[in-house]
């Protein structure tokens, strides 16, 4: 659907209706109640609003994993984490080693640091049984440390001028979600209505407003009693919002940031410092990164290879997270607000993640064999 949603911008964007999506990607909507009003063209609403649930279902993800999940263990932790902090640290180096003279274009020395953790996880999905089950968790893994290494990053180094009141409305939110999960409440509505109010207070403070959705995750109970049934309210609110975000929140995302009108001019951009820092953060870094860091760990011990897992299937897997695609194109927005250096980045953003899906897929094609069922005797 994503990769759907993608395409039919660039086609749109590149066809006589181009009027018409500029025209509803910069369409105002307001919300008005007595004085107090938001103002905020849709494509705004989607990147501050709608974008909230992406970042819920990733804090959902989060906590699972870390309370019960493949991070619940030291030694669990381990492999991938060295893998996503060399797949953060060498892209972002790789950016700043063509930008570093610059100040404004190194707002964006994040943008390459980051996975399209349900792209890339699509990606080995359709390699079928011939890609290893702990590769794909490997992956998983990896692309949850790079989540929140994400999420990190928007709080600290894309936070706009702090509003005083706006913070002390959103930290008494944050404490109303703690006394929820302290009290083990699970009614939907009462985490609606201190989140609606969260997400208003962290949207006028200065703070990146989808930050909300990453606390209201974060509150959600693991585990609750009803009567004598024994529940978990975390796990069913992530099945519950996966589809929704899967199928709505992202393809929409990806939909009204994709559109690029491609030119031989455009295509001339890739050549910019910014571009390539971007492209090539994307498509060498990240592999660079993530096959690096774990093979140092592996070899001072620290850490070792998932179970029947080769080194040219790491590298494989290390190129296929090169995919940035959403949250790249979501830190991209921060960084350049100026919709040109937006649109060269936003180029550079799905160039670097084509390039790394489909020499990834090629890689694992060469690194592993296909599995097939033995016939059935009767």
């Amino acid at each position: 659907m994503t990769l759907a949603a993608m395409l039919l911008a660039l086609l749109i964007d590149n066809s006589p209706a181009q009027a018409w999506y500029d025209i509803v990607h910069h369409l105002p909507v307001s919300l008005r109640v007595g004085e107090f009003a938001i103002d905020k063209p849709i494509i705004l609403w989607i990147n501050d609003g709608l974008m909230v649930f992406f970042f819920l279902l990733i804090a959902l993800e989060l906590k699972r994993e870390v309370l019960e999940g493949q991070l619940a263990t030291p030694k669990a932790i381990a492999t991938p984490g060295f893998a996503a902090l060399g797949g953060m640290a060498v892209p972002a180096l790789i950016y700043t080693a063509f930008n570093a003279g610059d100040p404004e274009a190194m707002r964006g020395w994040a943008i390459p640091a980051a996975t399209d953790a349900v792209l890339a996880l699509t990606v080995l999905v359709l390699l079928g049984p011939r890609v290893p089950v702990s590769l794909k968790v490997f992956l998983t893994a990896v692309a949850i440390f790079d989540d929140l290494g994400a999420i990190v990053i928007i709080a600290l180094f894309y936070t706009e001028q702090l509003a005083t009141t706006s913070l002390v409305l959103a930290a008494l939110g944050i404490v109303a979600l703690v006394t929820l999960n302290i009290f083990k409440v699970t009614r939907t509505g009462a985490y609606v209505v201190v989140g609606v109010f969260l997400w208003v207070a962290v949207l006028k403070s200065g703070v990146h407003a989808t930050l909300a959705g990453v606390a209201i995750g974060l509150a959600i109970p693991m585990r609750a009693r009803q009567g004598a049934r024994s529940f978990s309210p975390l796990k069913d609110a992530e099945q519950a919002l996966q589809p929704w975000v899967a199928l709505g929140v992202v393809p929409i995302f990806a939909f009204f940031n994709s559109g690029i009108v491609l030119t031989l001019a455009s295509a001339a951009t890739l050549a910019s410092p910014t571009s390539l820092g971007i492209l090539l953060g994307l498509f060498a870094g990240k592999p660079l990164g993530i096959f690096g860091f774990t093979w140092l760990a592996v070899r001072l011990g620290v850490a070792r290879l998932p179970e029947s897992v080769s080194w040219g299937q790491l590298a494989g897997v290390a190129l296929v997270a090169g995919i940035g695609f959403t949250m790249s194109l979501f830190i991209a927005g921060l960084a350049f607000p100026d919709p040109e250096v937006f649109r060269n980045a936003r180029l550079s953003v799905i160039a670097g993640s084509l390039l790394s899906a489909v020499v990834g897929v090629v890689v694992l094609m060469k690194t592993t064999q296909p599995r097939f069922n033995p016939p059935e005797h009767n």
